[in-house]
């Protein structure tokens, strides 16, 4: 749902790109892992996606700008993950909640992004971060029945007395996942994930 939102947001941010010649950034959720902003930026047709997993470089991404501007596309569409930084650099933090477990809260690189590349490109940049808006609205068909699907066998656990374990889909077949292997950390997006290769071999850029 969150990936069909943040698609939408996308396809509607190209009329404007295109018509007004602008670099456009559109930050998603994503503070450790890409996967929404790589499946977004596929599925909304952006040409330069930024995820956590690889550090960017603004000199690549200029390049790649100009170089669209040179072939006729005066406009280009970024879509870039709340947690995306620059090589040797650090992620953006918008502020800190000390009695919050996690205290720092990310956002605001697109507006970092799109105000450096304004300044060396000269060309018009706008930021849009959807925020919020990825988590509401309806759930997909996929999600309601997706959903249905992890009730009922987080149930069954339940009645079972299986304590400890989560329910997780893994080849399309519902599996009992530890909570102990769930707790290792976040779930990254691999650097040779087919997704990546895939982008690239169309012209995307990930800015490294």
């Amino acid at each position: 749902t969150a990936v069909s939102i943040a698609t939408e947001g996308i396809d509607r941010i190209h009329s404007t790109a295109q018509s007004h010649h602008r670099i456009m950034i559109v930050e998603l959720m994503g503070r450790t892992a890409g996967w929404i902003t790589l499946h977004a930026g596929i599925a909304g047709g952006g040409d330069i996606i930024l995820l956590p997993e690889i550090p960017y470089n603004i000199d690549i991404i200029v390049e790649e700008v100009r170089r669209r501007h040179r072939k006729g596309n005066k406009f280009s569409i970024i879509v870039v993950a709340e947690g995306a930084r620059p090589k040797g650099g650090e992620v953006v933090v918008q502020r800190i909640v000390e009695e919050s477990t996690i205290q720092k809260r990310l956002g605001g690189v697109g507006i970092v992004l799109g105000e450096q590349l304004e300044k060396i490109t000269g060309l018009e940049s706008r930021t849009v971060i959807m925020g919020h808006l990825q988590r509401g609205g309806s759930p997909t068909a996929f999600d309601r029945v997706l959903a249905t699907q992890l009730g009922t066998r987080s149930a069954e656990m339940v009645i079972d007395g299986k304590n400890g374990y989560m329910v997780g889909i893994r080849k399309d077949a519902l599996v009992d996942v530890a909570l102990e292997d769930v707790a290792r950390g976040p779930k990254t997006v691999p650097l040779k994930h087919p997704l990546i290769e895939a982008a690239r071999s169309v012209g995307t850029c990930f800015g490294d």
